[in-house]
């Protein structure tokens, strides 16, 4: 049985809803941010970073929200939450998951944890909206790519989609948020009616809806 280390809404939500679609066993285990479990020495002894989510697998301890979305999709290929290996559509799987985790996560902490990225108190508002104004950009290239088809990867769904839907979730305190792109917002409201996004948000409490429309 896995262990998936968490905290509501966090970048555990991807892993989460990877298991769901998957219907392995697990069990998830809270990181109370609130009181800094994720710097508690017993919990950093499995993530040296002191960061959530972190994920057992019998004798492997793994963290880094992507790697553990690659280990469960590899360990479970009936799955189908990655496309064959060697292939393009394997190819195209790993750049949409890179782009996420190494382009749209990083500026979305920018966003909501500005005051980390300068040591200038006056700065923030400006450092925010530059952080905005990339993040349009990045979101503007997701729903780009999927005018052309309702997942990533064209007609195939992938556990992309479900990092897709948890970053784009994170920016819906944005002016622009996700929800009101052409295709991303369409995007959006499908996945959340997917039985595995459904049952990771209940199973970590988190209310409906799940990501917000422009008003």
């Amino acid at each position: 049985m896995y262990r998936l280390y968490y905290f509501p809404g966090n970048a555990n939500l991807a892993p989460h809803m990877c298991l769901q679609e998957i219907g392995a066993d697990y069990e998830l285990a809270l990181v109370d941010r609130a009181v800094d479990g994720q710097k508690d020495p017993e919990y950093m002894r499995l993530n040296p970073a002191g960061r959530i989510p972190t994920l057992v697998d019998g004798d492997l301890v793994l963290f880094e929200s992507a790697a553990i979305c690659l280990h469960l999709a590899d360990r479970h290929p009936a799955a189908g939450l990655a496309p064959p290996l060697g292939g393009a559509a394997r190819a195209h799987f790993y750049k949409w998951l890179m782009f996420l985790t190494n382009t749209i996560q990083p500026d979305v902490l920018g966003y909501h944890y500005t005051d980390r990225y300068t040591t200038d108190p006056a700065a923030v508002p400006a450092v925010k909206a530059a952080f905005e104004r990339r993040l349009g950009d990045w979101y503007g290239i997701v729903d780009a790519a999927l005018a052309e088809g309702p997942y990533l990867l064209g007609e195939t769904f992938s556990a992309a989609d479900l990092y897709l839907f948890m970053v784009a979730r994170w920016g819906r305190a944005l002016t622009a948020p996700p929800g009101g792109y052409a295709h991303l917002g369409p995007f959006l409201r499908r996945l959340a009616e997917r039985p595995c996004v459904v049952r990771a948000f209940e199973a970590e409490g988190l209310a409906a809806p799940y990501y917000r429309d422009p008003a």
